[in-house]
Order: C-alpha cells, then sequence, then structure tokens
C-alpha cells in the first residue's frame, strides 16, 4: 500500500522491453542514434507538431529549467503560482539555469487567474529597470494540489501572456494524467491553446527516467541543444534516454496508464464517503488527492504498512479524532485491491 508518490512505481514493462533492445549492438553517442531520430519523430507525431524541437533529458526538473531558460532573459521574471512546482520542488533550478527569478502570483487550489496573471505583470512592468522585467509565464497540469486548469483557462492565460509580448511554458510532470482528466489531446493542451513549450513528462507515468523538451518554435532549437550540453544533460548513451519514448507514444500506451492511474484515484475519491471524517482539501482531477483524516485512521493504515506523505504534524502530536492532511498519489500499476485495501484501513 505504497501512495506516497508516483515515482514510487514500476517501470511499464513494454518501455523496460524498449530500453533492452536498445541495447543491441553499437550505435551513435549524444542523440545522433536511430532511436533517438524515431523518438523525436513520434513524440511530434504526439504533438501533431512536425517542426518542433525535441530533445530529452532524465529528470522533469532539468526539462522545466531547460525550456524556461530558453523563453527567459536572465533579467527577467517568471510567473508562476507560488505553490507551482518549479518554485517549491525544483531548488531554484530554473533561477540558476536562466538567471531569471520567479515571480509568485496567488490563487485558490494551485491555480491562478487570467486577472491574477494580468495584475501581476502590470505590477511588474511599474518597476521600470528597477525590477525584474516580465518574462515568460508557467503553469502546471496537473497542478500540485491535484487540480487542474481546463482548455479554457489555458486559453485565457496565454491570451494574457501574448498582449504584452510574453511566451508560456506547461509543466507537464503529470502531462498524461491532465490529458485523460480533460478528455484532450496533447496538441489541443499546448500549442493549440496558446502554450509555446512544454516539459512532458515520463517518468512519474510508467517510464525509468525520461521527459521531453519540447519547444513548438523552431528557432529555439540550437539554444535548447546548447544549454543542454552546458548543462551537463546530454547524455553519450543516448539511445537508453530516447528508447524509453518510443513504446510510451505508441498505441496510446502514455495515456492509457494515465487514464488507470486517474481511474484508480477516482475509485478512492468516491470511497471517502465511507470514511468517517475524510474529506478532500481540493478537487481532485487526476491522479493524486489531498485529503483531511482523523489521526487515528491514519494510525491504521500506517500499522498496516501503507505509505503515503502527512502535512502539518504527525499521527502522535494530537488527539485521534483530530484532522490530519496527506497526500495521495496512484500509479499506472495501481489496482483496485490495493484502493479498497488503503480504504478499509481508514474506515476502521
Amino acid at each position: 500500500m505504497i501512495f506516497a508518490s508516483d515515482n514510487t512505481g514500476p517501470v511499464h514493462p513494454k518501455i523496460m522491453d524498449a530500453v533492452m533492445s536498445a541495447n543491441d549492438g553499437y550505435a551513435m553517442p549524444y542523440g545522433n542514434d536511430d532511436i533517438t531520430a524515431a523518438a523525436r519523430q513520434a513524440v511530434r507525431g504526439l504533438f501533431e507538431a512536425p517542426d518542433a524541437v525535441v530533445e530529452f533529458v532524465a529528470t522533469g526538473s532539468v526539462a522545466n529549467a531547460l525550456a524556461l531558460a530558453c523563453l527567459a532573459k536572465p533579467w527577467d521574471g517568471v510567473f508562476c503560482h507560488r505553490i507551482a512546482h518549479v518554485e517549491e520542488d525544483e531548488c531554484g533550478a530554473p533561477d540558476f539555469y536562466s538567471g531569471a527569478k520567479t515571480i509568485l502570483i496567488d490563487g485558490a487550489d494551485a491555480k491562478f487567474t487570467p486577472a491574477a496573471l494580468e495584475a501581476a505583470i502590470v505590477q511588474c512592468k511599474a518597476r521600470g529597470v528597477h525590477g525584474a522585467q516580465p518574462g515568460p509565464v508557467t503553469i502546471t497540469n496537473i497542478t500540485e494540489r491535484g487540480t487542474v486548469y481546463s482548455l479554457d483557462e489555458i486559453r485565457t492565460i496565454t491570451a494574457v501572456a501574448r498582449a504584452h509580448g510574453l511566451a508560456t511554458h506547461l509543466d507537464g510532470a503529470r502531462f498524461a494524467n491532465a490529458c485523460a482528466a480533460l478528455g484532450c489531446s496533447p496538441a489541443e493542451m499546448t500549442w493549440k491553446a496558446g502554450i509555446d513549450a512544454v516539459s512532458f513528462g515520463g517518468t512519474k507515468n510508467g517510464c525509468m527516467g525520461v521527459e521531453a523538451v519540447v519547444m513548438f518554435d523552431p528557432a529555439h532549437g540550437r539554444e535548447l541543444a546548447l544549454r543542454r550540453k552546458r548543462g551537463g544533460h546530454l547524455f553519450s548513451k543516448h539511445r537508453y534516454l530516447s528508447a524509453q519514448m518510443l513504446p510510451y507514444c505508441s498505441d496510446g500506451l502514455w495515456l492509457e496508464m494515465a487514464q488507470t492511474a486517474n481511474a484508480r484515484l477516482a475509485q478512492l475519491v468516491q470511497g471517502l464517503a465511507q470514511v468517517d471524517g475524510a474529506r478532500l482539501a481540493h478537487p481532485a482531477a487526476g491522479n493524486l488527492a489531498f485529503i483531511d483524516l482523523p489521526r487515528a485512521a491514519h494510525a491504521r493504515a500506517f500499522a498496516a504498512g501503507a505509505q503515503y506523505y502527512t502535512f502539518g504534524g504527525t499521527v502522535e502530536d494530537g488527539p485521534p479524532d483530530a484532522p490530519l492532511r496527506c497526500r495521495i498519489v496512484c500509479d499506472w500499476a495501481k489496482t483496485s485491491d490495493d484502493v479498497a485495501r488503503l480504504l478499509a484501513t481508514w474506515g476502521g
């Protein structure tokens, strides 16, 4: 009963098989191999973007950082939500790689509104040469609280950015889960909605460790390639990285795994009605949820071997009926039985 993160889940067998197949014989290094060329084309096909720049890296942190570095100048500010992934979980990597600084915007359920973005941009401009200049806008979908930006919300946010001459980036560590939740295509959630660059995540969704940086303007290609090399993220035996993306983008595997993870989380949310004192802290659109539960429920789950994160205290530092917030994440390999077992421990 490990629900701490989708990073805890196994690699899908088709992806593992592809990595093993890539180990057959010799191939040119540094991404100059046939597997990488095919994987790039697979990602372009998935996004309906034949001219897009596609480069593969091993972590979501560097995918976000490199994409934003290509969109921002060193004196710029990067507009993001106060609890965006690039702000809370990247150890300042976007600032380090780009030289820019994050400008934080508040908003309910880890989402900011177009009006809040407009106000932040206007305030930034008002400082003139003394402050950071308006730079790219980045949103996280699925958000860090498990909510989702709708297509209309994305379109209105990118419209505000464009009106000020700013680019927009989408942090898609859980990109597939967002597409599954919205019932849309990758193109509809990105360039068709005004997004200029996306970090297309694979690691949290059944891959061993690969993310694609996708820049829809091919003019960014040379800069992205140089920044990746200079930042130490160009793999020499690149085929093992790229090989994961071929099955991931083939036959809908990326979407199938996300739909399964989302379905398991939906099952868990539905089952909360049978757990005394359970309450969702935010709407749960994808594969993760924040839930308030009595400490006694957590104690039973942990005693039964469950693993997940709690926030705002420990099981021991309050009365058994006092609520304690937790985060539950489902990955592609979770089963209905796994979810039922967790719910049963909570329900007592």
